[in-house]
């Protein structure tokens, strides 16, 4: 495996999106998620993206990509259709240390979205290591079927109580003994609970 698998915290940093056709659309309403400011950069404004552009704080620039698109970014995503214009993107990225995810020819850029699977604060990432996007998404929703909602109430739970055993001063030890013991219980519960017809 040639991918390091992190979260990184990506709020009020901007993220530019090169291109507005269905990909960049859903790129763009992640990074918005995420709490990024969002800096797209297209030769024409489809209509996903005009909406996304009205209920959201994005900044839209019509015009081919340039290197200075890419002035104080954290991270690309070249979406145009264009794989020449994707590849310099991902070239001047590189060439600046930025984060660059290439739609449409992964290998060229350092980073990819995986398949999240959300339930409250609990994410589930499924990635095929750009093999195959497609399968990642399959069985990101395969697992959907099995971990429902109840699985983010559960963390809720928990999270409270790992917080209540550090207010109450316990070691680290002991405080990890007992949340996971509680884990253990709830995901067993919660196991059994989709297995009973």
């Amino acid at each position: 495996m040639s991918h390091l698998t992190l979260n990184i915290k990506i709020q009020d940093r901007i993220a530019l999106v090169v291109g507005s056709g269905a990909v960049a659309c859903r790129k763009v309403r992640t990074l918005l998620k995420a709490g990024a400011r969002v800096r797209v950069v297209t030769l024409s404004l489809e209509s996903g993206l005009e909406n996304l552009q009205k209920s959201a704080d994005i900044e839209v620039r019509i015009a081919p990509y340039a290197s200075s698109d890419l002035d104080d970014v954290f991270l690309a995503v070249a979406a145009s259709d264009s794989i020449e214009t994707n590849t310099e993107i991902a070239r001047d990225a590189l060439k600046r240390g930025i984060l660059v995810v290439v739609v449409n020819a992964p290998k060229l850029g350092n980073c990819t979205f995986p398949a999240i699977l959300q339930r409250g604060a609990l994410e589930i990432a499924v990635s095929s290591d750009s093999r195959c996007p497609a399968f990642s998404v399959l069985v990101r929703d395969h697992l959907a079927g099995l971990i429902g909602e109840d699985f983010g109430v559960a963390l809720e739970r928990l999270a409270a109580e790992r917080e209540k055993q550090l207010t109450q001063g316990n070691c680290s030890t002991y405080n990890a003994k007992v949340v996971r013991a509680c884990a253990q219980r709830l995901i067993a519960a919660l196991s059994d609970t989709r297995e009973t017809p």
